[in-house]
């Protein structure tokens, strides 16, 4: 029996399905509308990290194949963005060349930095395959990235994730999918619109014209209600796609839970009157709607392969000393109550295999200080399970700064090597991860490159 089937029936055994689903798998989509359905109806266990009983036998390691990082190495970890070409592609590779040529500069770009960050000691990429509501894999249920071709939909001619795994595992580096949960688009222009509602007629189309009424707009993006139970469902299942399809090391959610701005508040008024009966108040309700997001994409994940590590990366301060006494002594945005996402809570309750603060602060930020925050997530982990990982600001390191000025003394070195030896010296830090890829190859950042390269490329 085939793999796909297995995982069918399987998760058919545990768990009832919405006539929503039965109707998905009726039109042919069975796998997607089956691994939609790993929901919140039941209690979950103390702990969803434990494995459940595995689908399939675990494989058998294939003769020859490369050997990967060892599981006790520390985390030397790099984001590599796909959001507005950010990192990769290289804007040129979509300008106006041919398809075999676009394939090969997108190609050739990925692998040269492969060869660099392996020069460096990196030794997992966090790979943005879900920039938006659209994939750089060919999925059934998102339409391909914008990103590859300049097009919703256009297939790019090859498939980048898989491209992405046989390179990165051939040089012993590590890959984790790196998801955004919620973004439908990075802007409400007109012409986005018109491009969104052009995919009408692809298979299969964008979320903005299949399920208009899941769409919001918050920070003047186009965004999922993180409210509606069928959204959860819908973005279980694009994760599920890729853990059963591909020889991911792990999956990882960035901070865009509830992604407001002043001026561009999430309206879900309506959907708190429908779902949120019960809560004291709008903000523990939306926080229980992520919590239900964060455990059905755990246990979904743990019902497929238990050993893909899942993992978020969340604002650097969960809740400050001021408003908790369990909080951290700093002063900045706070992922509890911003984004509604009480991180803490989900290292406590087993919910992560790892997760990587964005500490994107010096040592001398009086309102976030580096040392106290990375101090207080190591006494969050100690207890559990749970991997820390610190994500570095190297996006910062080089440019001038009135705030944070020491970004720029010798090069921001001295403040690299404090922030890297505070996550050497603390038993309970497992690694760094630097934001983002791109920054390695930029004029002001080679006095900290060549310092990484010393420190960690051997």
């Amino acid at each position: 029996m085939r793999s796909d089937q297995k995982i069918l029936e399987f998760i058919i055994a545990l768990n009832p399905f919405s006539a929503q689903a039965r109707a998905a798998i009726k039109r042919g989509a069975a796998l997607a509308a089956a691994l939609l359905l790993v929901s919140c109806a039941s209690e979950p266990p103390k702990s969803l990290v434990t494995p459940f009983p595995p689908v399939t036998k675990q494989p058998l390691p294939v003769p020859g194949k490369p050997a990967q990082p060892q599981a006790n190495q520390p985390m030397r970890g790099v984001w590599l963005a796909t959001v507005s070409r950010l990192d990769w592609p290289p804007v040129a590779s979509v300008n106006g060349t041919s398809p075999a040529l676009r394939i090969r500069m997108q190609q050739q770009s990925l692998t040269d930095k492969l060869d660099k960050l392996k020069s460096l000691g990196i030794n997992t990429v966090f790979f943005q395959v879900k920039p938006d509501a659209t994939a750089l894999w060919p999925s059934k249920i998102l339409p391909w990235s914008d990103m590859l071709t300049g097009k919703i939909g256009e297939d790019p001619g090859y498939d980048p994730l898989q491209f992405m795994l046989d390179e990165a595992h051939k040089r012993g580096i590590k890959v984790h999918a790196w998801f955004n949960p919620y973004r439908v688009s990075v802007n409400t222009k007109p012409s986005t619109v018109s491009e969104l509602n052009r995919t009408l007629s692809l298979h299969p189309a964008s979320v903005f014209v299949l399920h208009r009424d899941w769409i919001r707009t918050a920070g003047d993006r186009y965004v999922l209600d993180p409210g509606i139970p069928e959204a959860r469902d819908w973005i279980t299942s694009i994760v599920a796609e890729v853990v059963a399809h591909y020889p991911i090391d792990g999956v990882q959610f960035d901070d865009y839970f509830y992604a407001e701005s002043a001026g561009s508040l999430l309206n879900d008024n309506q959907t708190f009157s429908r779902y949120g009966q019960g809560f004291a108040g709008k903000a523990d309700w939306r926080r229980h709607n992520t919590q239900q997001l964060i455990e059905q994409v755990s246990r979904t994940i743990k019902q497929l392969k238990p050993e893909v590590e899942f993992g978020v990366s969340p604002a650097g301060v969960w809740r400050n000393l001021s408003h908790d006494p369990a909080g951290s002594d700093t002063r900045g945005a706070a992922a509890y109550d911003e984004a509604f996402a009480d991180t803490r809570r989900w290292v406590q309750q087993g919910l992560l295999d790892y997760i990587a603060p964005q500490l994107y602060w010096p040592f001398s930020r009086q309102a976030a200080r580096y040392d106290v925050l990375a101090n207080w997530w190591a006494e969050v982990v100690k207890p559990t399970k749970t991997r820390l990982y610190i994500g570095l600001a190297l996006y910062k390191v080089g440019e001038p700064s009135n705030i944070e000025p020491d970004w720029t003394l010798q090069g921001g070195v001295p403040e690299l090597k404090k922030q890297l030896d505070l996550n050497d010296s603390n038993p309970n830090i497992d690694g760094t991860i630097l934001f983002r890829e791109n920054y390695l190859n930029q004029p002001q950042t080679q006095q900290a490159v060549s310092y990484l390269k010393s420190r960690w490329g051997g």
